[in-house]
């Protein structure tokens, strides 16, 4: 017992110095870094983002520092945080390389937060899928399709070509195509054609449809018909526009064009 007390007592004298200033520094450090969270805090809410985004930026930067400042008492006490630190990289390298592709989605995310190319409730078009923006999760974005389908969407995929924002304009263009034979009158199957737009419930009158010959194919013309809508209203004028186009078409006497095309009858001229 006097041989332990006696080895025991030296040890304490010559690390309570050490412990002590490294308390020190810990609450010290931790009072810093609790004003330099509430200064971050104020330089974000200046900096107009959005107050969701805020929080975690924030705990992202204290954390850091926290562990910056752990490692640093560590030090003073004397523990070697080398071996630690190689551990922690080799361990992060392994988790890194298993996770990749959730890494990317997870930074993808926090752009998005951050630029907001889209929200949700906006219409969008991204890798080929058209949808409203159901919710920015923060690997995937989810899209409510037009048939009420859900298409998830990893956010490194979502932002890695072109994305249409369609909700950033009050009024859209609505692109539509129809098919007409070569021996068609342009002139009367263009008003049949701008006068079923104009039956068609929540089109824009400003700016005006417009019907025009957009290329001719080895059969039939191909017309562009583009009537207006806003946004909520995109898919009804789209749907709605074709189905008057076509049952006036009928009523005329007139039909679409097939491939070997057809007698376009009294409109023919």
């Amino acid at each position: 017992m006097d041989k332990v007390t006696t080895q025991f007592i030296p040890m304490v004298l010559a690390y309570a110095p050490k412990v002590v200033l490294a308390l020190v520094v810990l609450l010290i450090g931790l009072w810093i870094i609790g004003r330099i969270s509430g200064v971050i805090t104020k330089a974000l809410e200046k900096s107009g983002l959005d107050k969701d985004i805020r929080p975690f930026l924030t705990s992202i930067i204290t954390v850091l520092l926290k562990v910056l400042l752990v490692f640093a008492v560590a030090e003073m006490v004397g523990i070697k945080t080398t071996s630690f630190v190689a551990i922690l990289a080799a361990a992060s390298f392994a988790i890194g390389m298993a996770l990749q592709g959730s890494l990317a989605n997870f930074a993808a995310g926090v752009m998005i937060m951050i630029f907001k190319p889209y929200r949700t409730g906006d219409l969008i078009n991204t890798q080929g899928q058209i949808g409203h923006v159901k919710e920015v999760q923060i690997f995937n974005t989810i899209l409510t399709t037009p048939d009420h389908k859900t298409s998830i969407i990893p956010n490194s995929l979502a932002i890695s070509g072109v994305v249409e924002n369609l909700s950033t304009q009050e009024k859209l263009r609505v692109d539509l195509n129809v098919n007409v034979p070569y021996n068609a009158s342009f002139p009367e199957v263009k008003k049949v054609i701008l006068d079923a737009i104009a039956r068609t419930p929540k089109v824009l009158s400003e700016p005006a449809p417009f019907v025009g010959i957009e290329s001719y194919d080895s059969h039939s013309i191909k017309l562009a018909v583009r009537p207006y809508a806003t946004t909520a209203d995109y898919w009804d004028v789209y749907f709605g526009t074709y189905e008057n186009v076509k049952a006036a078409l009928a009523a005329s006497g007139a039909q679409v064009a097939y491939p070997e095309g057809v007698d376009f009858g009294p409109m023919a001229g």
